[in-house]
């Protein structure tokens, strides 16, 4: 008999595909170049940052407010604190008798809670229109009936687009603000006092109870004489246009003009800063020569007075110390 063929017996197994060497190597995955040590080290200065932010403990609006008595308004919604103002006290300002009287009245008056208006100081340059402000919020600020819960908050004439958001930051505070803008006034088509017209009447919210403005000017109307003509002249109803932009100046309810002072008020000035800095020397020279400087400058003026006691003072090496 024949013999069957064994079911068991295996097949040669087929043999392997061979791989290019050059293939198999791209396939490899490249290891990792480590990071170079400076590069690990901001890193991990920048981890050790983030923590140290985190774990600091953030300061309460109240709290930042209460740190100074004056604060400069940046439009990205900071008030930073002023440690020291730069000002004139008040018994130094000569000639504006009435102006200081009708100011710190209205200041007073806000800072106590009973009704007072927004007020535009305008006039001739160096009469004391900022001095006074800040003068009149050290004032009123040191009374025993404020005690320290008044507020100068100064604002750039180019920020003025930003008040709405100083307003709804300040709005809630149990402190009183005094809003200041010096040299405020509006050229070409700068449309920005609309901002301001907003905030100072006439807007939804309206100025908060807590919030006045102050605001110093060389023009009365805020706006120079050849917009206006400008204005008058090419508009198609000149009264309404012109009646557009005069309006700013109309929602200031209290008006103080300052104007150029006469020699001898100028000279009162002047000694009025000998007395109070101890600035010893003849008075007939002291007469002379503040006039001569007078007229070299120009113009007669507080500023002009204060410069002059700074040259003087400076020549006979008497320090001008302030508070």
């Amino acid at each position: 008999m024949s013999k069957k063929p064994n079911k068991t017996s295996r097949r040669p197994a087929p043999k392997a595909a061979k791989v290019p060497a050059k293939k198999a190597a791209a396939k490899r995955p490249r290891p990792m170049a480590a990071p170079k040590l400076e590069e690990r080290i901001a890193l991990a200065l920048e981890a050790i940052a983030a923590n140290m932010a985190a774990a600091a403990p953030k300061a309460s609006n109240a709290d930042s407010l209460a740190s100074a008595d004056a604060f400069i308004w940046h439009p990205d919604g900071r008030l930073a604190p002023v440690p020291k103002v730069s000002r004139v006290e008040l018994d130094l300002l000569q000639g504006i008798n009435q102006q200081v009287d009708t100011l710190i009245e209205n200041t007073r008056r806000f800072a106590t809670g009973l009704p007072a208006n927004n007020a535009l100081l305008w006039g001739a340059r160096g009469m004391g229109k900022s001095s006074l402000v800040k003068a009149a919020h050290a004032r009123i600020n040191a009374s025993k009936s404020v005690n320290g819960r008044l507020k100068l908050v100064e604002i750039h004439r180019e920020d003025i687009e930003s008040l709405p958001l100083l307003m709804a930051q300040i709005r809630a505070s149990d402190f009183y603000f005094i809003v200041f803008c010096d040299d405020l006034s509006f050229d070409g088509n700068d449309a920005s006092y609309k901002s301001l017209k907003a905030v100072l009447e006439g807007g939804i919210e309206g100025r908060p109870e807590n919030v006045i403005l102050y605001a110093t000017s060389n023009r009365r109307h805020l706006l120079a004489r050849d917009m206006i003509e400008n204005e008058r002249s090419t508009s198609i109803n000149p009264g309404e246009a012109v009646e557009e932009k005069v309006s700013l100046s109309d929602r200031f309810g209290l008006w103080l003009g300052f104007h150029k002072c006469s020699q001898d008020e100028y000279l009162a000035m002047v000694r009025g800063y000998c007395s109070h800095f101890k600035v010893k020397i003849d008075d007939d020279q002291l007469q002379r020569e503040a006039l001569e400087w007078s007229t070299t400058r120009g113009s007669r003026s507080g500023r002009v007075a204060w410069q002059f006691v700074q040259e003087l003072a400076g020549r006979l090496g008497v320090k001008l110390a302030t508070k």
